[in-house]
């Protein structure tokens, strides 16, 4: 099964472009991929509760392509450097398939994906 790696970094002042690496992820987990997602940067924002109604233009709501990755296997990695500048703790974790990595998660991740999406 290919792997893919979507990396998102935009956070919800971008909701189209937030949502729609979402999306993109959640078809390739539906097509059967596995599919891990890397948190990064502003796109820690997006695991927050109070975000989960972001929605892009065209691109869907939020809260439901999480939703929608953690019920086919997708995998979540949020950079824990990222998250503590925002001021998460472990609690941004809560409910989702998620751990914190650091970045040389990323680039091990990278290295082993098929398929390498950036948002």
């Amino acid at each position: 099964m290919p792997r893919f790696l979507v990396h998102i970094h935009t956070g919800p002042a971008d909701p189209n472009k937030a949502t729609l690496g979402c999306l993109v992820a959640l078809a390739a987990a539906r097509k059967g991929h596995d599919v891990t997602v890397f948190f990064a940067g502003d796109g820690v924002h997006l695991l927050a509760p109070d975000h989960a109604g972001i929605e892009g233009a065209g691109t869907g709501r939020l809260g439901d392509h999480l939703i929608g990755l953690a019920e086919t296997g997708a995998r979540f990695r949020v950079s824990g450097m990222s998250a503590k500048a925002r001021g998460y703790d472990e609690a941004l974790l809560d409910g989702h398939p998620a751990e914190f990595a650091m970045p040389d998660t990323l680039v091990d991740l990278a290295q082993a994906a098929d398929t390498l999406l950036c948002y």
